[in-house]
């Protein structure tokens, strides 16, 4: 294990463990295996996928520092679905569910789950088609998915329930919450990025469909 690279984690986290550090870091090189054979992440950002990829994912939770139950949209590669899995070792009660409809990439969140003994389930199918079945979340995210008001019909059910979303945006974010604002009211935090000046987590909570009184 890299002391740079848990030095990195610190940074961003209050409290981890060293258990916590090595299996985020045989996680990374689990997906490093797997994405010998199948497209989990763009090749450009494998140089720096601690950075890029890891303390990205990690940096959300400690927005939501007492929640214990979380959901994961488009799931991919595992970020930050798995990455929040393993943190969710040390907090009691913590269990996330990760949403991936592509069957390859569902298969890699199993086996990553399933290696780390991390609290997760994998829904192996489309967002609309577990919106009855995963109940409750506190927290949902969302990375590199769709645009913000695309992201809002995809978690409606659960955010107009009283879940906040944490969904992390790049450069053209504000172009989002400008369009999404013509059909949505929400209230909005701004979060700056830890690795990317600039990218943003937009904190979403309340929302509604604007023509809803």
């Amino acid at each position: 294990m890299s002391s740079d690279r848990e030095k990195r984690l610190q940074e961003v986290l209050v409290h981890v463990s060293r258990e916590t550090v090595d299996n985020l870091c045989a996680f990374e090189e689990l997906f490093r295996k797997w994405s010998r054979a199948i497209n989990l992440a763009s090749p450009s950002t494998l140089d720096h996928l601690w950075e890029r990829h890891i303390i990205d994912s990690a940096q959300l939770f400690e927005m939501a520092p007492t929640a214990t139950r979380w959901l994961d949209l488009g799931s991919g590669g595992g970020f930050p679905g798995v990455v929040l899995a393993i943190l969710l070792k040390e907090r009691l009660g913590g269990r996330i569910d990760l949403v991936e409809s592509n069957g390859k990439k569902a298969a890699f969140l199993r086996t990553a789950l399933g290696q780390f003994s991390a609290p997760g389930i994998v829904h192996a199918a489309r967002i609309d088609a577990v919106w009855a079945e995963i109940r409750g979340p506190e927290v949902i995210t969302a990375r590199a998915l769709a645009p913000l008001g695309d992201l809002f019909v995809l978690a409606e059910p659960w955010l107009t329930a009283g879940a906040t979303a944490l969904f992390q945006k790049g450069r053209d974010y504000r172009r989002e919450i400008v369009e999404s604002r013509d059909a949505w009211t929400f209230d909005l935090v701004e979060r700056a990025s830890v690795v990317d000046r600039d990218s943003v987590v937009l904190q979403i909570s309340n929302l509604r469909r604007a023509n809803v009184n």
